[in-house]
């Protein structure tokens, strides 16, 4: 018996990385798959087709998670196509880095908006579902940086921070209708944005990990897979670095 079979999962930011590990891992656990990203093109194509070639119901949506009105409809859409909606990953996210001095109210509204206002949206569109049917976990990526903070990241640092007391305050909220709420916190993961770094500044990355590797989107996928079944069915409010001990 797979972990997750018969639930449906929506995941958000799931065409590339860390939102596509997570997406395959779910879905090889027998999870029905519904994904988002901000357009339905060809590289969304070609990871539906990944996803249903493991047996499972899924199906990609183009969303700009930051839109309020947008998330509650298409949210309403997935729940009528699929007839269930029992975990919730909020994983789309941007960064906008620049120090804050330089910092424009652009780049600091977008990354508030992209990053936290689309948690807001998709947990209170999934909650009233998961409400009715009194069970559900929801999984909302952080970062390490919103834990301890970075240089030149302050917007995406408050953002992800804002996602730790944000999980918090809901899995308080909603623990007596059985719904459980909790972060994930990566650390330095391996995926197409970071490998453009230079050799060099990955090596000064690494040596700063005690695990001294980065980690990948699989060690992510492998932690989400854990707090979206029942494995966890008493873990909630809680937030997991997944960092090689970078961040203790």
């Amino acid at each position: 018996m797979k972990l997750l079979e018969g639930k449906t999962a929506i995941i958000t930011g799931a065409a590339r990385g860390i939102g596509k590990a997570i997406a395959i891992k779910l879905a090889e656990q027998g999870a029905n798959i519904a994904f988002t990203d901000l357009v339905y093109n060809d590289v969304a194509i070609e990871v539906e087709k990944q996803l249903q070639a493991l047996g499972v119901k899924a199906k990609g949506y183009a969303s700009d998670a930051s839109k309020y009105e947008e998330t509650q409809n298409l949210v309403d859409e997935i729940q009528a196509e699929f007839g269930s909606i029992d975990i919730l990953v909020n994983n789309a996210g941007i960064t906008m880095d620049t120090l804050m001095m330089r910092m424009t109210e652009q780049q600091w509204d977008t990354v508030i908006s992209v990053n936290l206002k689309s948690v807001f949206n998709f947990t209170k569109a999934a909650q009233k579902f998961m409400l009715k049917q009194k069970s559900g976990s929801i999984i909302n990526m952080s970062s390490v940086v919103g834990v301890s903070g970075n240089a030149g990241q302050s917007n995406y640092s408050a953002s992800k921070a804002g996602i730790i007391g944000f999980t918090k305050s809901v899995a308080k909220e909603v623990g007596s209708r059985n719904i459980r709420c909790n972060a994930i916190a990566p650390g330095f993961i391996i995926t197409e944005m970071t490998a453009k770094l230079p050799e060099d500044v990955r090596k000064a990355w690494e040596q700063q990990i005690p695990l001294r590797r980065g980690g990948t989107p699989e060690d992510v996928a492998n932690t989400t897979l854990f707090l979206a079944s029942d494995l966890s069915s008493y873990v909630s409010g809680q937030v997991i670095n997944v960092c090689g001990a970078m961040n203790t």
